[in-house]
C-alpha cells in the first residue's frame, strides 16, 4: 500500500473507526456485556449502546487504543509506518512524523509490539527446530563477552522449512539461563515431538525428558560452521536492528523489542499486506495501559 492509498483508505476518523468496526464485528455489531446484537448509535460521542442492557461500548474498547486521547488517523498512520520501515521505527522518529508529544509515541509504539508478541504468541515452532541463547548489551567490564556475562539473556528457537530455511522464530528473555527456564520456554512454544538441535551446553537436557527429540552437538565452528547457522544468523540480525535503530536497550523493555523483530521475521513475506496485518492485530490485542509498559 503506497502512502497516497493509506491517506486514500484511512485519511479520516471515520474511516478508521468503520476498519475497527469491521474487524470487531464482522457479522454485525454484538454486545461485549450480554451480545445482544441490537443496538443504537450515539453518533456524538462515537459509541453503541445495546438496546437490551444498555451497555455502551466503541471500537477501541478492549484494544490496544482503548481510553487513549490522540486521533484514530495518527494511530492508523504509526501502523503503517512502521509496517513499512523493516528496520523499526523509534520514538523520536514518530514523534516528528505525526506531531504528537514524545511519551505519546513512546507510548504508542510499546502498544504497538505488545500487539506483535500478542498476535506471535499463537506460533507454535515444529518439525526441526534450532535452539541457542544469545546475549544482548554492551560487553561487561572488563570486554568479557558471551555466557557469564552482565548481558540480557535471551533464548531463541527457530523452526526449519523441509528445504532447511528459517519458517518461524520465537525469543525471550531470560533472568537466568538452566533447565528450568528452557523447559517452560520450550513447553510453551514447541510443538511435542519435534526435533530440537542444541549445543552440548547442558541445560538443554532436559529437552529429552519433556517429549521432544534432542539433538545435542557440541559446537566447533571449525569442523562445524553450520550447526544452529540460521539461529546465529537470527542472533545476529536481531543485535542489528536493536543496535541500530534504537542504539541498545535495557532488559526492562528488550522484550517487546524482541517481539517486534520476530514479527517482522515471521511475515518476511506478507511485506506488501504488513500494514493490514499489523492493523488486524492492533485491533485485536487486549489494552495495556501505561503504567503496565513502564513497569
Amino acid at each position: 500500500m503506497t502512502m497516497d492509498e493509506f491517506q486514500k483508505k484511512f485519511g479520516t476518523e471515520e474511516a478508521c473507526r468503520a476498519y475497527l468496526y469491521e474487524m470487531r464485528w464482522p457479522n454485525g455489531f454484538i454486545c461485549p456485556k450480554c451480545g445482544h446484537t441490537e443496538h443504537f448509535d450515539i453518533k456524538a460521542r462515537n459509541k453503541y449502546q445495546c438496546k437490551k442492557c444498555n451497555h455502551q461500548t466503541s471500537v477501541t474498547v478492549g484494544t490496544i487504543m482503548e481510553k487513549t486521547r490522540t486521533p484514530l488517523t495518527k494511530w492508523f498512520l504509526a501502523m503503517y509506518l512502521v509496517a513499512e520501515d523493516k528496520r523499526g521505527f523509534s520514538a523520536m522518529a514518530l514523534q516528528r512524523k505525526i506531531g504528537v508529544a514524545y511519551v505519546t509515541a513512546w507510548t504508542m509504539l510499546q502498544k504497538i509490539r505488545f500487539a506483535m508478541g500478542e498476535r506471535d504468541a499463537a506460533y507454535i515452532l515444529s518439525g526441526m527446530v534450532e535452539m541457542d541463547e544469545g546475549f544482548f548489551g554492551g560487553a561487561a567490564q572488563g570486554g568479557k563477552r558471551g555466557r557469564g556475562t552482565e548481558k540480557t539473556a535471551v533464548l531463541v528457537s527457530v523452526s526449519l522449512t523441509e528445504q532447511g530455511k528459517p519458517r518461524y522464530a520465537r525469543m525471550k528473555t531470560l533472568e537466568t539461563v538452566d533447565s528450568e527456564a528452557v523447559r517452560e520456554f520450550a513447553k510453551a512454544r514447541i510443538a511435542q515431538g519435534s526435533e530440537i538441535k542444541t549445543d552440548g551446553l547442558a541445560i538443554y537436557n532436559c529437552l529429552a525428558t519433556e517429549g521432544f527429540v534432542h539433538i545435542p552437538v557440541k559446537f566447533d565452528p571449525k569442523s562445524q560452521p553450520e550447526h544452529l547457522h540460521w539461529t546465529h544468523i537470527i542472533i545476529s540480525n536481531a543485535k542489528a536492528f536493536v543496535n541500530g535503530t534504537f542504539h541498545g536497550l535495557d532488559t526492562k523493555h528488550l522484550q517487546r523489542y524482541l517481539d517486534e523483530f520476530c514479527y517482522r521475521l515471521n511475515r518476511r513475506y506478507l511485506s506488501q499486506d504488513l500494514f493490514l496485518h499489523l492493523a488486524h492485530a492492533c485491533s485485536l490485542a487486549p489494552p495495556k495501559p501505561y503504567y503496565a509498559l513502564i513497569e
